[in-house]
């Protein structure tokens, strides 16, 4: 490659030998001897390993257009730029072309014309693949001059020519992607004069300006990327267009907890400070990929909208910032994620989920609330025993200790901005608390068993064993009979929902 990228002239790339092939034939060809190499095309995209990835690779292998359909937050548009990958890394373009031809092969009569008078002596240059993607979000603006072209007036007036010539057209996104991958993301929110457009080109690969009919045998890929609540809500694919579109693909959310914490991991930003002063131990990890799972089933929140693996991403990146600011406000220069630090996450989540009418009349701050208090409910079974099933089975209850203490009006309130020593002091003095953890967790170090005592406190409150009181700035844990005589805006557990 390197001895071709020296090669200036249609001369000197005629003798090298250089064969062209199309962008369909570079797509499939590079993606078999992606798989026979064992390599991954796709580095970075996570859980799709044996449903979304396959339908990908047959379709780029039978040479299909596609429509990536799905909610957002489900890496459509990574996958398509990710495509790129599968290009050649680089291919000779005619100098001068507005539409990248290759000199072997051009396709207006201008350049055939061009190559005609200069012969072997044409210039050339050569595209790198990052430069052969094209993206354009689909908006009510966009116009079919944007996309296909229109005639320019200025220019046959510089040129001296008449609107009838094809040199007077100015070309529009698509033919300027000729020989790239071109991207059309939430295609349904495209009018349908405009999709209409498109029509020709997927199939016949030729374009009508103003009713200037010209023949390009354009050489595009293109993705177009949806999601299907836009199909009812906003607009649709209209049916020939969808019809000219070879392969739909439908992606989808991390069915596992283990696979959205990769991700999380691998798409948060988190600057080296951040990570070197605060510590986030795997529970807390789980807890707030669980946040996530439970918003998707939530009662409260719209699922065809569905909850992008961003509120995730967001919810960790606000988790780790809590327990800095803490730590930053106390002087200490280590600290341990906490449960409490959940309550941080608060704005990330309100911002990613699309409430239906019972969730706006709860409020998005008393259901991101209810989301975390859900998470912690699911998630203690994993590490402590399920109380339910002890009240079913009627077995000895490893709780009876900690309850009783609590029972005999003593309570915990636990500052949000606790430092280290005040929120282990806190934790220590409930009896029982410390023998329970050690019980099902002898392998724990002293923060990570502080951290279990902490999550067992809000556990028992998710399963109305204590009571907990949420306020602006700390939780207060107290018997579970002081909840009749208080406002408790933090009790996820009522089967009705209600949050008050």
């Amino acid at each position: 490659m390197n001895a071709l990228l020296k090669l200036k002239t249609l001369g000197e790339l005629k003798a090298s030998g250089y064969k062209s092939r199309s962008i369909s034939t570079e797509l499939r060809e590079n993606l078999i001897d992606a798989i026979r190499n064992g390599k991954n095309p796709f580095p970075g995209i996570l859980g799709y390993e044996k449903t979304v990835m396959p339908d990908i690779q047959r379709a780029i292998l039978s040479g299909h257009n596609i429509n990536l359909l799905g909610l957002r937050g489900q890496a459509k548009t990574r996958i398509a730029r990710q495509m790129t990958a599968l290009l050649d890394e680089y291919i000779p373009v005619l100098k001068g072309s507005e539409i990248n031809e290759d000199p072997l092969q051009p396709i207006t009569n201008s350049a055939k014309e061009y190559i005609s008078i200069h012969g072997d002596q044409t210039e050339i240059f050569w595209m790198h693949r990052d430069d052969r993607f094209v993206e354009k979000l689909a908006t009510p603006d966009v116009t079919v001059a944007d996309l296909i072209g229109d005639i320019d007036p200025i220019k046959a007036a510089n040129l001296k020519i008449s609107y009838s010539d094809e040199r007077a057209i100015h070309f529009g996104l698509i033919p300027r992607s000729n020989r790239c991958i071109f991207v059309i993301n939430e295609l349904p929110d495209l009018q349908a004069r405009i999709q209409v457009a498109l029509f020709n080109i997927l199939q016949e690969g030729d374009i009508q300006i103003r009713g200037f009919r010209m023949r390009l045998a354009l050489d595009i890929r293109f993705i177009f990327t949806a999601n299907p609540e836009d199909y009812t809500n906003r607009g649709s694919i209209v049916t020939p267009l969808k019809d000219r579109i070879e392969s739909q693909i439908v992606t989808h959310y991390p069915k596992s907890i283990k696979i959205a914490k990769t991700i999380t991991a691998q798409e948060a930003n988190l600057p080296k400070a951040q990570t070197d002063l605060v510590e986030v131990p795997d529970m807390l990890r789980d807890l707030v990929e669980q946040i996530g799972f439970e918003a998707r089933s939530s009662d409260f929140v719209d699922p065809k909208s569905g909850v992008s693996a961003r509120l995730s991403i967001s919810a960790f990146e606000n988790l780790v910032s809590t327990a800095e600011r803490r730590a930053l406000i106390n002087g200490e220069k280590k600290t341990i994620a906490r449960v409490s630090d959940l309550w941080g996450t608060i704005p990330a989540i309100n911002g990613k989920i699309e409430l239906v009418y019972e969730g706006e009349q709860e409020g998005p701050v008393n259901v991101a609330k209810f989301l975390i208090s859900k998470a912690i409910r699911t998630q203690f079974v994993n590490y402590f025993p399920d109380p339910e099933r002890i009240k079913r089975a009627k077995e000895k209850n490893p709780y009876e200790q900690v309850i009783l203490w609590f029972n005999q009006n003593n309570e915990v309130d636990l500052l949000l901005d606790e430092p280290n020593a005040g929120w282990r002091e806190k934790l220590l003095l409930v009896e029982g608390l410390e023998t329970l953890v050690k019980q099902f967790h002898k392998e724990a170090n002293e923060d990570e068993k502080l951290l279990l005592m902490e999550f067992t406190l809000y556990g028992l409150a998710s399963f109305s064993l204590i009571n907990r009181m949420a306020l602006d700035s700390n939780v207060l844990f107290k018997d579970l009979m002081s909840s009749v005589f208080s406002d408790d805006d933090f009790d996820e557990e009522d089967e009705d929902y209600n949050l008050n």
